[in-house]
């Protein structure tokens, strides 16, 4: 697979801040139905982890000769070090949304973790399975590519990003059920029920992530119907139906962003509940900010190889995503702490 990569409905009287939980739902704290989810989190992660492990330790499990990842075994060692702490916070936070402790848990120690796993997970969800039916329909799959892509074997994919589809639904189950107990008086009621727009210091922000936005869409759908303007020479020789796949959905995410905050800020689709522009606004800037800062960091690997190597376009649709994402997320919370009221 090429590399790219909750909240929901029903304002008290007197409405408690986000980081408070006075009196919380008897479902705040589940029983069984967290248990289950739970588990399953934990479940998923194990073969990843293992697999992590593994390579850590010297294994060469799923790993071709001639592949990259084994010219640099400090590099390897460390990313994939990250990469398991990474995989082990998904369990805390599991952990986190089932247990009593959970609830007591400030919400800017919860929220940033929960928005990070959001927005890396989604576009996996959403893109695996898109690339295997793109392959399946085109004939590009086959039974082993390694010696086209001797990055890793094709059964490793399978075992990571099925892993990773399974955690983000359970995880995801999870923590719509706590946001709704815990903070859900947030979001009840519809756009048009709003009080009168903000200042222009938020309306300005929105116009800026739209234009942003606008702008890194162009782009993926530039490179989703064939132009290889700004493209390096790896991915243009590398390009397949999932390729073109893949990039229609990199055009959606920055959408899904700007149409968040645009909705949440100048009150567009009065109709619409305001859960819908928020869940808008938190999938699309996850996954633009933390895809986008993610695959910067990914371009540092790749120095010593000139095919590989981002290019100019690349690296500015990659800090753009950041700063758009980033930008998104920030109006999200503002809107947030305002229907929150003042915290003590």
């Amino acid at each position: 697979m090429t590399q790219t990569p909750s909240p929901s409905p029903p304002v008290p009287a007197s409405p408690a801040p986000m980081t408070q939980t006075s009196s919380p739902s008897p479902h705040a704290v589940p029983g069984p139905r967290g248990r289950v989810p739970r588990t399953v989190v934990g479940i998923a992660c194990a073969p990843y982890l293992a697999l992590k492990v593994a390579w850590i330790c010297g294994s060469r499990l799923g790993i071709p000769d001639g592949s990259p990842l084994l010219d640099d075994r400090a590099l390897m060692i460390c990313a994939n070090g990250l990469t398991v702490l990474m995989d082990l916070a998904v369990i805390v936070l599991a952990a986190l949304l089932t247990r009593p402790w959970g609830l007591r848990t400030p919400a800017r120690l919860l929220v940033p973790p929960m928005w990070a796993a959001s927005g890396l997970l989604l576009p996996i969800v959403a893109g695996f399975p898109l690339t295997l039916l793109v392959g399946a329909l085109s004939g590009d799959a086959t039974a082993d590519d390694s010696a086209a892509d001797p990055f890793l074997r094709p059964w490793v994919f399978g075992v990571v990003y099925g892993g990773f589809i399974v955690q983000a639904l359970a995880l995801g189950t999870l923590f719509v059920r706590y946001a709704r107990d815990r903070w859900g008086h947030l979001w009840r009621g519809r756009v048009g029920d709003l009080p009168p727009a903000p200042g222009r210091c938020p309306r300005a922000a929105a116009v800026a992530a739209g234009l942003l936005a606008l702008g890194t869409v162009a782009v993926h759908l530039l490179w989703a119907t064939g132009s290889t303007a700004g493209l390096n020479t790896a991915r243009i020789q590398g390009r397949s139906g999932d390729f073109y796949a893949l990039e229609f959905l990199n055009a959606l995410y920055p959408a899904l962003a700007a149409a968040g905050a645009l909705l949440l800020v100048f009150r567009w689709g009065r109709a619409l509940p305001v859960g819908v522009p928020l869940a808008f606004a938190w999938l699309g800037s996850g996954a633009v900010a933390c895809w986008g800062g993610w695959l910067l960091l990914g371009s540092l690997t790749t120095l010593g190889d000139a095919a590989g190597r981002p290019t100019g376009p690349m690296y500015l649709t990659y800090a753009v995503h950041m700063i758009t994402g980033t930008v998104v997320a920030a109006l999200g919370v503002r809107f947030l702490k305002e229907r929150a009221g003042p915290t003590p």
